[in-house]
């Protein structure tokens, strides 16, 4: 798409220099974690803004997944600025490791019980509004910084033909109006079906054969019993795909619109997110500024602030389709946020992913890989040690950068011997 505008990239390295000029009315901070329906879930959202993170209790996404992981790969780079709200806090040793590789004070880190914390949030004097990821049933409404129904509406994914952006044909389902049975589905495979707000792929089935229907309509009926659905998206799938862009920008109070860069998405042949890899030299988010401006015209009439995904497919005639518009941080936003950093190492290639799995701990793991530490090679955002069958391992999310894709690959070989 052509376009008459040209963005300009953020010039900052984190979520506090992102936000500054919007956060100068209140008492601001950043709950760092989704909201959950597991059973272990002191706040379920369960009532108004659903989530969905498993259609049953053993396929709900993990604790240490919503409360740790995820938010310490986010609070790695918030900055100085806006206070961090965890439930669990990071290794002290992961927190050394950042205050010397980011060069952030992290002071900021905001430890609150998670049997309490929202409770405790409401009736907080001290922080007047909180950024969220998605809105939360059991935070009050005037303490949410973008207005919750409003969040909840953008994070619909069957708000997509809203936004005047390309993007696959669909139909769109309020299952308590028409029953499962009654959907008029696609005379061809394949195609897609979603739900409303599923969280990291939860929710996105691609239909293939009746088989894939199935296990489908089997899911969503969970999903119903458990009261968690009301609407399902039935989408085109797009064939050919060469391309799967994911497009950050950060749009301001006054509609201002600043780059914060496009990664390529790695994903699993069953849709599932794995990370992406950037190019902060070769790839011009300028190209889809078209498709940001209307975007971000759409969130500014809605009277949202914050940062904006949304991932695109190119096929092979060129064609682009926006497929899904995540209203929120997004995974591989630290990853762009790196980008005048590795630049200035003269670094023009890196890969987010979160799924680094190494045998050892964490400190093991700090000495075996320092050289690559010390030079930025691979950049630690979040890391926990675990145990199986008495031996300890550590996930880990990162970055990778180098110059061309084999300093990538030698990096990730040497960690692999780790495993």
């Amino acid at each position: 798409m052509n376009s008459k505008y040209n963005f300009n990239y953020f010039q900052g390295s984190s979520f506090s220099d992102l936000f500054a000029e919007d956060i100068t009315d209140a008492g601001y901070a950043f709950i760092l974690n989704y909201p959950a329906t597991a059973s272990w879930a002191t706040y379920p959202n369960t009532k108004k803004y659903f989530i969905q993170d498993g259609s049953s209790e053993a396929t709900k996404t993990s604790y240490d997944k919503i409360f740790q992981q995820e938010p310490w790969k986010n609070l790695a780079v918030l900055g100085n600025v806006i206070p961090g709200i965890v439930t669990s806090l990071p290794p002290k040793l992961l927190v050394d490791y950042w205050q010397e590789h980011f060069g952030f004070s992290y002071t900021n880190i905001e430890v609150m019980e998670r049997s309490l914390y929202l409770d405790d949030l409401n009736h907080s004097d001290r922080f007047d509004k909180l950024l969220t990821l998605f809105p939360f049933d059991h935070l009050k409404p005037e303490k949410h910084a973008v207005a919750p129904d409003t969040h909840y509406y953008l994070l619909n994914k069957a708000t997509l033909a809203e936004l005047g952006v390309p993007h696959p044909k669909y139909e769109t389902y309020n299952l308590h109006q028409v029953h499962l049975e009654e959907i008029n589905l696609p005379e061809k495979f394949p195609y897609l079906i979603k739900t409303s707000h599923g969280l990291s792929g939860e929710g996105t089935y691609i239909i293939n054969n009746p088989s894939d229907l199935q296990y489908c309509f089997e899911e969503l009926r969970k999903y119903l019993d458990i009261k968690l659905l009301d609407t399902i998206i039935v989408s085109e799938y797009i064939k050919n795909v060469v391309q799967n862009y994911c497009i950050q920008f950060y749009i301001n109070n006054a509609g201002d619109i600043k780059l914060i860069g496009t990664t390529s998405q790695l994903v699993t042949s069953e849709g599932n997110y794995l990370g992406g890899i950037i190019n902060y030299c070769k790839t011009d988010t300028n190209q889809f500024s078209q498709m940001i401006a209307a975007i971000g015209k759409y969130a500014h009439q809605q009277k949202y602030f914050g940062i904006i995904g949304f991932d695109v497919l190119e096929d092979k005639d060129g064609q682009m389709y926006v497929i899904d518009v995540n209203f929120r941080v997004n995974g591989s936003t630290p990853l762009c946020l790196q980008r005048y950093t590795l630049l200035g190492l003269g670094k023009e290639l890196a890969k987010y992913s979160n799924n680094y799995r190494l045998v050892g701990s964490l400190k093991s793991i700090l000495v075996a890989l320092k050289p690559e530490l010390d030079s930025k090679d691979l950049i630690i955002l979040s890391a926990l040690e675990k145990s199986e069958y008495g031996q300890i391992y550590t996930e880990i999310y990162g970055i990778i950068s180098g110059r061309t894709i084999e300093d990538i690959q030698r990096i990730e070989y040497k960690m692999c011997r780790l495993l």
